[in-house]
């Protein structure tokens, strides 16, 4: 059986060493490098670098999210493009996860919008610094698309940046980037394809390995994402400082907390040099919380529940405080409804309002806020489910998208706002990246 052993992985601080973020506000940098266009209090500050990412149905749904909401958040625009589909168009993501059989099982993830032309990208690869090819089964259809493959090939001659996760290292096979001995990792079972193809194959040990060999980027899938951040980030030409050794974050968690808003801010902050930990005041270091995904077919719409991924306790409870961290940041799904009941997770969140430190919540996560009294008179940004939660515990909601920081208490409506969510994290906790 294959080792499942990703679910125990923390996420400790990568070398990416000292990203300057211009005078754009935080906000509107993740949103407007999301939209592709400034938002209305946003400078005219372009984005400092754009990435193309390379979809199809069936994607690994964290490995086009993460990179995608941890770029944006630092003003990296983000092209999607997927041959045959067009902009507004969606991907169907799956969900990897392995729940006690030999192999990973798939499960349906979100919905992933398609925003760029793929003929005029594929045109004019030129004007992108990287391109990221999630993984999952999309690749092995299009490692028989003659454009996707001269795609991938564009990049590998221009010695751009290519991140390749779990899969897709059979595009750039298919490509003939690997022949002459390429060092790459993937998922176990693509060793073959890799050596097949002329490439040296590097086990994935530990399982947060990303390699890098000249332009290219590869790792056994998601729970690599905090090293391919940092890699992809300096391989841009980019420096990022996260102060003082490293700002501490934790992540407040119980079963099904929401898939996104866990998993993003928890790599993404690892990825500028954050230690990140998580903790569940009913589960032990090494446990798992099985998360939650919500995606509402249409904007107002209630949506379905389904199954995401696990999401590790990497800290026991007891070594969850104040006095070890800067932040702590507490995501939606179902998850709020239980720590509410426990009166250490309130008094946690309410230690670390006393002593200073920053506060964030996003969706349902707002509820723990407002059980320990932090959003009284404070502006905040929330979606229809926590709008009467957040003015009955006296906030003034000032968004209903987006994120909003009144002093060091940080708000964000939902998922689709984890750009400017992270974003605001990344100021407050005086992390720069400077390209």
């Amino acid at each position: 059986m294959l080792d499942p052993s990703w679910l125990s992985l923390s996420a400790h601080p990568i070398e990416v060493k000292g990203v300057w973020l211009g005078a754009q506000p935080a906000a509107d940098r993740g949103r407007a490098a999301l939209e592709e266009q400034p938002s209305p209090c946003s400078t005219s500050m372009a984005p400092s670098r754009r990435v193309l990412m390379l979809c199809g149905d069936y994607m690994e749904d964290y490995e086009a999210a993460v990179p995608l909401y941890a770029l944006a958040a630092l003003g990296v625009a983000v092209d999607r493009i997927a041959p045959g589909k067009h902009p507004g168009d969606a991907c169907l993501t799956a969900v990897h996860e392995f729940l006690g059989f030999e192999l990973y099982t798939e499960l349906p993830g979100h919905r992933f919008a398609v925003t760029a032309d793929f003929a005029a990208a594929a045109a004019n690869p030129s004007r992108y610094d990287a391109l990221v090819v999630p993984g999952g089964r999309f690749a092995e259809h299009l490692s028989a698309d003659e454009g996707a493959v001269a795609l991938v090939a564009a990049f590998a001659e221009m010695r751009r940046p290519v991140v390749l996760t779990c899969h897709s290292q059979l595009l750039l096979a298919a490509a003939g980037g690997l022949a002459g001995g390429v060092r790459c990792t993937a998922f176990f079972g693509v060793r073959p394809v890799v050596e097949l193809a002329g490439g040296t194959w590097v086990d994935p040990e530990p399982f947060s390995l990303c390699v890098a060999d000249g332009h290219v980027l590869s790792a056994i899938g998601w729970p690599a994402h905090a090293e391919i951040i940092a890699k992809l980030l300096a391989a841009m030409g980019a420096r990022a400082d996260a102060g003082r050794g490293g700002q501490r974050v934790l992540v407040l968690c119980a079963d099904y907390v929401d898939d996104y808003e866990a998993n993003v801010p928890f790599r993404a902050l690892a990825g500028v040099g954050c230690r990140v930990e998580s903790a569940c005041p009913t589960k032990r270091r090494g446990e798992p919380c099985v998360t939650a995904i919500y995606d509402a077919v249409k904007p107002g719409a209630v949506s379905e529940e389904r199954r995401g991924h696990n999401f590790a306790v990497t800290a026991d409870w007891a070594d969850a405080s104040a006095d070890g961290f800067d932040c702590v940041v507490v995501p939606g799904g179902r998850a709020p409804e239980l720590l509410v009941t426990h009166e250490s997770a309130v008094a946690l969140v309410r230690e670390f309002a006393d002593k200073g430190k920053v506060v964030a919540s996003i969706g349902q996560g707002h509820l723990l806020l407002a059980a320990a009294g932090l959003l009284r008179g404070r502006r905040c940004a929330s979606g229809v489910p926590m709008r009467v939660v957040s003015r009955l515990a006296g906030a003034e909601v000032v968004e209903t998208e987006g994120a909003v920081a009144d002093g060091k208490i940080v708000t964000a409506a939902g998922w689709p706002d984890l750009a400017p969510f992270v974003a605001r994290l990344v100021d407050l906790l005086g992390i720069t990246v400077s390209f």
